[in-house]
């Protein structure tokens, strides 16, 4: 076995994405202020920076602006501001707006502007690059390294050219150890490694469990008839039935572009729902449709988002690290924003990490940054914001009626704290208990199937190379998935990657197609007996998202 060499630095964050990216370059930035001279590294799984973000995205400026407040003179592409807000509930047929001045504060985008995020990431890695920070693009961090007290002393890459089989093809490389003095995990929502640190620490103790959110979300070039900069454009009820948690979003960007996306709670209890489906059907709705007649669709992608807030935020620290960003899950979901809450919490890491640098300390609990956090604006935010999420288990017409009550006539200060206790996958009821939903057939022209849908997202996997889509026991899918829930993961998946066949008996097995997949973490959330288990694959490889 070949040994793994080893870099040195104060610093390894884990995930080229705002939260790390702005973690990154607040620590170069103190160091300059502070003439020290200290060692920052990013890992980043995808090919390029941005290739596997995706996101609507209105983004608040307020966090960029104290990590960068020069941003618009360094060309940031934050060029589109919200001009107008919309926010309708469908019926299959109607749609009724909601007057501007009944929507709650978190619906409200004066000030914010439609972005790309990805291009927003590449112009914060620039900005890293020219502080000092090293990136290394297309490695992915798969274990963490602890050190003989318990604590966390870096990250391991990946191997390299390993074949299906487990040996070693003639591109072997072995993986490279990242030895650190703190270590950032800002991986994402449902990141592998934290996923990991949350379990061996405990970070979750006490807290009600994460909820999460499948996004899907296309691009399109629009007829310029139809193009409105500026215009954002929210949706609450059909297709989704009132019980499941979800919406849609739609944001006009300038060069006849336009993002369109759905963002469905993965609480939901029919395991006959298919989100990719339903974001399809959404597309059909009389008052939407007509956007996109004429037009292209040019791009799409998936991924899970963290949708519990506040109370199901873990603790944030660990000997020799921390977590940040949607890894620990800072997004606010009243919002429908998450990249401010990235890079503010980023930068309070980054500011504990350097006080302790400067100290002479290494591997121990960065104490500093959940105390700067809960004197924080964003500690202030998500607190207002805390009982979004679960007044939806009461259904959309309770979670409508109490969200504008909360932060229309209690500001966000409202004396009661609801909570949860069901994680995602459970919530999943049997087959035989639930309606069989049937989905039109896709017209290849405003709704599509997965397969012409992966295509655009542009993602490869090597197909001789391991699977990284796990299963801990590999008569489970077919046992109890499909005997019991119908063999969900054919439907909630939004690339196509799980399918029941039959082999040559006449038996029902899973493939697993995991070229298709496009890393937005789902099957690792909710199947319903957590026997499937996300891991990175070989650096580099997945989608690559261009501007999304």
């Amino acid at each position: 076995m070949s040994e793994r060499e080893s870099m040195e630095y104060d610093v390894v964050v884990v995930g080229g994405g705002p939260a790390g990216l702005a973690t990154a370059i607040r620590l170069k930035q103190l160091a300059a202020e502070k003439n020290q001279e200290i060692g920052v590294c990013v890992l980043e799984k995808g090919a390029e920076l941005g290739a596997h973000i995706l996101s609507g995205a209105v983004m608040d400026p307020l966090a960029l602006t104290e990590l960068i407040p020069d941003w618009k003179a360094k060309g940031a592409p934050l060029n589109v501001p919200v001009t107008q807000d919309k926010f309708l509930f469908l019926s299959q047929n109607g749609a009724r707006a909601t007057p501007n001045w009944l929507l709650p504060p978190c619906f409200h985008n004066e000030g914010n502007y439609i972005v790309r995020l990805g291009d927003v990431v590449k112009w914060l890695g620039e900005q890293a690059e020219a502080l000092g920070v090293e990136i290394f693009p297309g490695f992915a961090a798969v274990e963490v390294l602890y050190d003989e007290n318990g604590a966390v002393r870096g990250v391991a890459t990946g191997d390299m050219g390993v074949a299906r089989d487990g040996s070693h093809t003639d591109h072997y490389q072995p993986g490279m150890e990242l030895h650190a003095r703190y270590t950032v995990f800002a991986e994402g929502a449902r990141g592998q490694l934290g996923r990991q640190l949350i379990d061996r620490y405990k970070l979750d103790d006490g807290r009600d469990p994460q909820a999460y959110g499948i996004g899907i979300k296309e691009m399109w070039e629009v007829d310029p008839a139809q193009s409105k900069p500026g215009l954002v454009i929210h949706t609450a009820g059909w297709p989704l039935d009132s019980d499941t948690y979800g919406g849609s979003f739609l944001y006009h960007l300038d060069n006849n572009l336009v993002a369109v996306g759905m963002i469905v709670g993965l609480d939901y209890a029919n395991p006959w729902l298919s989100p990719f489906d339903e974001f399809q059907r959404y597309k059909t709705h009389p008052a939407i449709r007509g956007t996109f007649e004429g037009g292209k669709r040019i791009a799409y992608g998936a991924r899970a988002i963290t949708a519990g807030g506040l109370l199901s935020l873990p603790k944030l620290t660990f000997p020799g690290g921390v977590l940040v960003g949607c890894e620990a899950g800072f997004l606010n979901a009243s919002r429908i924003k998450g990249s401010h809450a990235a890079i503010k919490s980023g930068k309070l890491a980054a500011e504990a990490a350097f006080d302790a640098l400067v100290a002479d300390r290494r591997q121990d609990e960065l104490a500093a940054y959940p105390e700067a956090f809960k004197a924080s604006w964003l500690h202030d935010e998500l607190n207002k914001a805390r009982n979004f999420k679960q007044w939806f288990k009461k259904g959309r017409t309770v979670a409508t009626l109490m969200t504008g009550i909360e932060q229309l006539v209690f500001k966000g200060k409202m004396p009661w704290t609801l909570r949860h206790s069901k994680p995602d996958h459970a919530c999943l009821q049997p087959a035989s208990q639930c309606a069989r939903i049937d989905y039109p057939k896709p017209d290849g022209k405003l709704t599509f199937d997965k397969l012409s849908s992966v295509f655009i997202s542009n993602t490869n996997h090597d197909e001789n190379e391991p699977v990284h889509l796990t299963l801990k026991d590999p008569s489970v899918p077919v046992k109890v998935n499909l005997a019991t829930y119908g063999g969900p993961e054919a439907r909630y998946c939004p690339a196509g990657v799980y399918e029941f066949i039959k082999d040559d008996h006449g038996d029902d097995r899973l493939q697993i197609n995991a070229q298709n997949c496009v890393h937005c973490k789902t099957c690792d959330i909710k199947d319903p007996t957590q026997n499937i288990v996300w891991v990175a694959p070989q650096g580099g490889e997945g989608p690559v998202y261009s501007g999304m």
